[in-house]
C-alpha cells in the first residue's frame, strides 16, 4: 500500500545519502573485504568515541548483543535477570538462551522500567538487570544505578531504541557494563540489513565479546571455546559509518517533528503524548513518537483511511505470549498500555506539512 505518510520513507533517506552510500558499497565491492576487515573496526572506533565508551563491538543483531553480553559476564542456570514485557521479545529471549529465568517488572506512565517495582523483585538469585531505554529516553538510570550498586548487581542496557539519548549528559549504552544497539533498518541508526554492536569500559569483556561472535577463534587456527557466527559484516559498517556522521542532525529535526506533535496534539483530551523530559537531565531523541489514545484500535483504522502508516508496539506483552510461560506476572500498566499505545510516523525526512496532515486527522477522529 502507497501511504500518503508512511510510517519510514526509505526510498526518500537513501536518495538523501545516495552518493556516499554508493561510494561506501562501491569501495567493499572493489576490494573484496567484506567480513571483519578495516571498515568494521573503523565504524566501532567511530561509534564508541560518539558513545563516549572506550570499546565498541559489532555483532549479526542487538538480540545477539544482548545475548553474548550476558554469556560474557557469566550469566546462566540458576540466574535471574529483571527486565519488562512492554519490549520486543529479543529483550526476553537473550535471558533464556543464557538458561537464566526472566523476572518481568512493570513500567511507568513514561513506558520505561518502573524502578520501585526493580527493587521489589530482586531476590537472592538476582545477576542482573536489563533496563530497556524506549522511544529514545533513558529509563532513570541515576535511581537504577544506586539500586545495582546496593545489590551488587550487572547492568546490560537493552538501547535498540536510544542512541544518542541521554541523562545527565551521559549516554545510552554508557552506564552498564555494556550497552546494546541495533541497526535494524528502522531504527534511529539503520543499515541494509540487520546489525548490532555492544559497548562497554571493560577490557576484557570486549575481547570475550569479539571472541564469542567469531566462533571463539583467537586466530583462523586457534580456538579458545566454543563461540557463535554472529559478525556484523563490512559492508553494514561501512553504511552505518556513513550515516553515522549525519545522526546529530537527524536527531536534531526529530525533536522538532516531536515538539510538533507535542503543540498539536496535546490539546486533544483523549491522546495522552509523551511525558516531557526533565529539564537538564534527560535528553530524548525520538526513536518513536508514542502517544497513549482512546479508541486506539478505532483510531488506528481511521488513520489508515487517511494514508498514515502507523505502529503498535506491543499490543500483546511478553506475559500475555502463552508459549513464553510468563502467564503469572502481574503487570497492570504494561497492560494498559498494551491497549492505548500507538507510534506516530518520525523520521528526519517528513515535512512538517505531513505532520500538521497527522494531527488534523487524529483531531478529526474525535470530533466525528
Amino acid at each position: 500500500m502507497n501511504y500518503k505518510v508512511p510510517f519510514v520513507d526509505f526510498p526518500r533517506h537513501y536518495h538523501g545519502l545516495e552518493g556516499e552510500i554508493d561510494a561506501a558499497i562501491k569501495e567493499i565491492l572493489c576490494g573484496g573485504d567484506f567480513i571483519m576487515r578495516q571498515q568494521l573496526r573503523d565504524f566501532e572506533e567511530h561509534i564508541a568515541s560518539f558513545l563516549g565508551v572506550d570499546y565498541a563491538v559489532g555483532v549479526h543483531s542487538c538480540t545477539d548483543a544482548m545475548h553474548l553480553s550476558l554469556l560474557a559476564a557469566g550469566v546462566g542456570p540458576g540466574d535471574e535477570v529483571i527486565t519488562v514485557a512492554h519490549t520486543f521479545v529479543a529483550t526476553v529471549a537473550a535471558i533464556v538462551h543464557c538458561g537464566a529465568t526472566p523476572i518481568l517488572v512493570d513500567v511507568s506512565q513514561d513506558f520505561n522500567m518502573d524502578m520501585a517495582q526493580v527493587e521489589k523483585a530482586i531476590s537472592p538469585q538476582t545477576k542482573a538487570i536489563i533496563p530497556v531505554h524506549l522511544n529514545g529516553r533513558l529509563c532513570d538510570m541515576e535511581r537504577l544505578m544506586k539500586i545495582t550498586r546496593k545489590h551488587n548487581l550487572l547492568v546490560i542496557e537493552d538501547a535498540a531504541q536510544a542512541l544518542g539519548a541521554a541523562f545527565d549528559g551521559k549516554k545510552a549504552g554508557s552506564f552498564g557494563l555494556t550497552g546494546c544497539f541495533s541497526f535494524y533498518p528502522a531504527k534511529i541508526l539503520g543499515g541494509i540489513g540487520d546489525g548490532g554492536i555492544v559497548v562497554t569500559d571493560d577490557s576484557e569483556l570486549a575481547e570475550k565479546i569479539r571472541l564469542l561472535r567469531d566462533h571463539g577463534r583467537e586466530t583462523k587456527e586457534d580456538i579458545a571455546f566454543f563461540g557463535f557466527n554472529s559478525r556484523l559484516d563490512n559492508l553494514q559498517a561501512a553504511i552505518l559509518d556513513v550515516k553515522l556522521k549525519h545522526l546529530p542532525q537527524w536527531i536534531e529535526r526529530r525533536r522538532e517533528l516531536a515538539s510538533l506533535y507535542e503543540r498539536g496534539l496535546s490539546a486533544i483530551p483523549q491522546i495522552t503524548t509523551p511525558p516531557p523530559p526533565q529539564p537538564g537531565r534527560y535528553f530524548d531523541v525520538y526513536t518513536n513518537y508514542v502517544v497513549r489514545a482512546e479508541e486506539r484500535d478505532k483510531l488506528v483504522s481511521h488513520l489508515g483511511q487517511c494514508g498514515i502508516e502507523i505502529l503498535i508496539s506491543w499490543p500483546k506483552p511478553m506475559h500475555h505470549q502463552p508459549a513464553l510461560g510468563l502467564g503469572h506476572f502481574h503487570l497492570p500498566e504494561t497492560e494498559r498500555i498494551s491497549r492505548e499505545v500507538l507510534s506516530l510516523p518520525l523520521y528526519p525526512e517528513l515535512s512538517d506539512d505531513k505532520v500538521e496532515y497527522v494531527i488534523a486527522s487524529i483531531r478529526n477522529f474525535y470530533r466525528d
